[in-house]
């Protein structure tokens, strides 16, 4: 029994010691020129993908990779919360709120239709939705506990997410010059499109401090939505598997994402307790190193058979659904800004 429990001790470490070291050198390689636009998590998530390579070490770290993937996840969810400056938001108006819910509220069921009508799988339909409409891989991750999703389902929705916001990054960056926006109001279009936070800080720049200032705003309006969307996914999917059920005598059970409480918690104490102002940027930097490593556990355990086969609907869905967030960012902000 002490020998079990040592070994078990010694997995859950290796565990921890992979997948904080695939994250440190995913934030390294998110520094270099052309690898900010993969992100850190997302490239923290490829290198633990890649130590796959070396499977006898994988094994033994894949015992603690599950508690890594969903602990970690919300305390890293819960520390992003630092990053999302509720005053910056109000005082630069609703402006960029609302055209952010608009978007939201609109690309979220079309997404979900589109993959739908391409026969892709509930679960993997939605979190693909939602990253292409929210924030990118944390509102996969944010949504994936409700949801119930399967790690092979959260990686390819976080590989597709990282792909097309790379590629539509460039595609607003090349495009700028023809809008006919002012540095504003592109930094808006970029923010209200693309899907990381990292893709909007990097066209959102291409226009100069002004439109990276835009861009934050408008991305950051979309990031506040990650905790209400994912309390209403949770209910309306609790109600789904209810009413699939045999059981009618079934309680209904919503598997609200408490962490999300703190995510917006830890928002408001950011945001409005000066004390904590020059802390917050360690704070987010804890956040996205544990982020990373849960990305790096998810790496760990993907089944690369299953993203093959599966990729290739999901991808055409989003694709096309990428093009339509850009063309109603491009139409809100020649309307409304």
């Amino acid at each position: 029994m002490h020998l079990s429990t040592m070994i078990d001790w010694r997995h859950a470490l290796l565990g921890v010691v992979l997948t904080l070291a695939c994250s440190l050198a995913g934030q390294s390689l998110a520094a270099l020129p052309g690898f900010s636009l993969i992100g850190h998590l997302v490239l923290a998530l490829l290198l633990g993908m890649v130590i796959q390579v070396c499977r006898p070490v994988t094994l033994a770290a894949r015992e603690s990779t599950g508690f890594i993937a969903n602990k970690f996840l919300r305390a890293g969810i819960i520390f992003l919360g630092f990053k999302l400056n509720l005053i910056v938001l109000v005082s630069a108006g609703l402006q960029s709120l609302e055209a952010a819910v608009f978007v939201v509220a609109i690309m979220i069921p079309l997404n979900y239709a589109a993959a739908r009508f391409l026969r892709v799988d509930h679960t993997l339909a939605l979190l693909t939705a939602c990253g292409c409409s929210i924030c990118g891989a944390a509102a996969v991750m944010g949504v994936s506990g409700a949801l119930k999703a399967k790690a092979d389902q959260s990686v390819l929705a976080v590989a597709i997410v990282a792909i097309l916001g790379t590629v539509f990054t460039l595609i607003e960056v090349f495009a700028q010059p023809i809008l006919g926006f002012t540095d504003s109001q592109f930094g808006v279009m970029a923010g209200l499109s693309l899907h990381e936070i990292a893709h909007a800080v990097a066209a959102g720049g291409s226009a100069g401090p002004v439109g990276t200032d835009s861009a934050i705003i408008a991305k950051l309006s979309r990031v506040l939505l990650l905790a209400p969307v994912a309390i209403i996914l949770g209910i309306v999917e609790a109600w789904r598997q209810r009413r699939q059920s045999q059981d009618r005598d079934q309680k209904f059970k919503v598997p609200i994402p408490w962490f999300m409480g703190g995510f917006i918690a830890a928002s408001a104490i950011g945001s409005y307790i000066p004390a904590i102002g020059s802390a917050v940027p360690i704070l987010v930097k804890i956040a996205y190193l544990i982020l990373g490593m849960a990305m790096a556990a998810l790496g760990l355990n993907v089944n690369f058979s299953v993203i093959a086969k599966e990729g290739v609907r999901p991808m055409v869905s989003a694709i096309t659904c990428s093009f339509v967030i850009l063309a109603l960012s491009w139409f809100i902000v020649r309307t409304w800004f």
